[in-house]
């Protein structure tokens, strides 16, 4: 028994590989430093081919489940948190299995997350532009002005990265739940739920709080030796799998800098986020040698998410709309490969008393 599941095999899989040693992550024979660049759209087919009947034009398939879902913002409640709303406007999609199903589950959550942050904000929502590719018609919805070339490509990055990621707690939910013959819609759905957790999706928030903590360059060593000194876990650096660094935090990293070329992101926060990380692997390196802690994908997360706009309180949903895809594709491949899913467990409660 393993607690936790640690190294346990419990899927084979073609869609992504997860190298915690020579932190490397690749999509179905593709690594991650080379979809840099490519569109979120073309990520799906890469995910979706062999388990779903593509269209010739994904783009413009998913921009009309765009428009499709947009009717079910009417009943969207912005009183909720953001991703408690579109958990709860995304159960309204049927639970079906085909690629309409497929389309409409990823189109939800980027539309319905600029929604509800506008509801909230005491604006109405805007609907999808057809003529935008899917990280821009995101941005487009939540601004509801066209967004720069530089902000479109750097959500493509974020998505792209975020797509798929091995045998994580939400994906083998969503292959739990497909592998009992529920549709694509359960399976999203649990998923989600596994997603929210803090120990799972939670950390970019946290990131933010830290750089708002810390203030200046100057003052990020003393708080992180005063941090780790307390106990505190020091947020955007370590990860279950990776022994190196998280290779996604290099393409988040990467993708900031048109950004910040483009004068589209605080400079000054850049600076003191390069500090806090220079000064957070320096002090980790020394206080904890046995334990290999690098920066992991949530703490370049934290800064390209606030530099396009979207408030801490959205993050989980934004990781939701790139997640989205992966999760749909180990729940066709669980259906179409596997067997339903029945671990074992051992009993260690009392024993039943004896009859006298």
């Amino acid at each position: 028994m393993k607690s936790g599941l640690e190294d346990v095999v419990a899927a084979e899989t073609i869609l992504s590989d997860v190298d915690g040693l020579a932190g490397r992550l690749i999509m179905r024979g593709v690594s991650l430093d080379d979809l840099a660049g490519t569109p979120y759209e073309q990520v799906l087919s890469l995910l979706w081919t062999g388990f779903l009947e593509l269209p010739q034009d994904l783009p413009g398939a998913l921009a009309r489940a765009r428009t499709e879902v947009f009717a079910h913002v009417a009943g969207a409640d912005p009183s909720l948190e953001p991703v408690d709303a579109i958990r709860a406007l995304m159960a309204l999609i049927p639970d079906g299995n085909d690629l309409e199903t497929a389309l409409r589950l990823v189109a939800a959550p980027a539309v319905f997350t600029p929604a509800i942050l506008r509801l909230k904000s005491g604006q109405q929502p805007v609907a999808p532009r057809r003529g935008l590719g899917h990280a821009a018609d995101i941005l487009h919805m939540l601004t509801g002005k066209t967004p720069s070339p530089q902000q479109a490509a750097a959500l493509d990055a974020y998505l792209v990265t975020v797509a798929d990621h091995g045998l994580n707690a939400s994906t083998f939910t969503a292959r739990v739940v497909a592998s009992t013959g529920a549709g694509l819609t359960s399976a999203v759905l649990a998923a989600l739920g596994a997603l929210k957790g803090p120990l799972h999706g939670g950390a970019p928030g946290p990131v933010l709080d830290m750089l708002d903590a810390i203030g200046t360059p100057a003052n990020a060593e003393p708080w992180l030796e005063a941090a780790l000194t307390r106990g505190d876990r020091l947020m955007g650096f370590g990860h279950r799998i990776y022994r190196v660094r998280d290779p996604r935090a290099d393409a988040l990293k990467l993708a900031l800098r048109p950004l910040v070329a483009a004068g589209e992101v605080d400079k000054d926060r850049v600076a003191l986020a390069e500090a806090v990380e220079a000064a957070a692997l320096a002090l980790l390196k020394r206080k904890k040698p046995d334990r290999p802690l690098e920066t992991n994908v949530e703490f370049y997360t934290a800064l390209l998410l606030e530099a396009l706009g979207f408030p801490r309180s959205a993050f989980t949903c934004v990781f939701t709309m790139g997640r989205t895809g992966g999760w749909i594709a180990h729940a066709k491949e669980q259906a179409a490969t596997g067997r339903l899913i029945r671990p074992q467990s051992r009993y260690v409660g009392p024993a039943p008393l004896q009859a006298a």
